[in-house]
């Protein structure tokens, strides 16, 4: 889902139109970014926390050329989900099947 497909759903749901919501939006992402930026926390409970969170040093390599090359340090923003977002979102997987796998037959 899109922006504008999340923006159209809302608007279904309640009495605002697709214009005040997608303003009311851009102003609620601007205010996390703003504030994450400054390094503080951001807690809606029951749906999730936002936060920065540190990224230590490590070697990444450059995919056209295969050169390393080392990052620094830095902070990155972070969500954690909370509690009723999981309980409303998280599915068990089946676990694989035991046994021994049939071999395909090749042509």
């Amino acid at each position: 889902m899109n922006v504008k497909e999340l923006v159209k759903e809302a608007a279904k749901r309640s009495t605002l139109t697709q214009r005040e919501i997608k303003e009311a939006l851009d102003s609620i992402l601007e205010v996390i970014t703003e504030t994450l930026s400054r390094g503080e926390k951001i807690e809606i409970r029951g749906f999730g926390s936002f936060f920065m969170k540190e990224r230590k040093k490590r070697i990444a390599r450059n995919p056209k050329t295969n050169e390393p090359l080392e990052l620094p340090p830095m902070l990155v923003p972070y969500f954690k989900a909370g509690k009723q977002l999981k309980e409303k979102t998280v599915r068990i997987l089946e676990p694989p099947k035991k046994g021994r796998r049939k071999k395909q037959k090749s042509k």
